[in-house]
C-alpha cells in the first residue's frame, strides 16, 4: 500500500514539474510551483521524513511562491510606468 501511494505521489510531482515548464505566463507559473511544493511535501512525509515536508510546504508551497508573484507584480508596474513615460 505504501508503495503505491509513493508511486502515485512521484507520478503527480512528475506532472506538476512538466505543468510548470510548460506554463509560459510567470504569474500562473508561480501558482503551479505552489502546487508542485505541496506535492512535494505529501511525497516527503510519505517517505517518513515529516521534517522535510513541512519545510518544504512553508517554503516551496507559500513563501517562493508569493515572492514571485510579489516580483512579478512589481515587474509589470515598472514596464507600464515606462510605457506611460515614453521613450
Amino acid at each position: 500500500m505504501a508503495e503505491a501511494v509513493i508511486v502515485v505521489a512521484l507520478l503527480l510531482v512528475a506532472v506538476s514539474a512538466t505543468a510548470a515548464v510548460a506554463v509560459r505566463d510567470p504569474a500562473r507559473q508561480s501558482l503551479v510551483l505552489a502546487v508542485m511544493g505541496v506535492v512535494l511535501a505529501v511525497l516527503f512525509t510519505t517517505l517518513q521524513a515529516p521534517d522535510v515536508g513541512l519545510s518544504q510546504l512553508a517554503v516551496g508551497s507559500a513563501l517562493t511562491p508569493l515572492l514571485l508573484l510579489l516580483t512579478v507584480r512589481k515587474a509589470r508596474r515598472r514596464g507600464q510606468r515606462r510605457k506611460e513615460d515614453g521613450p
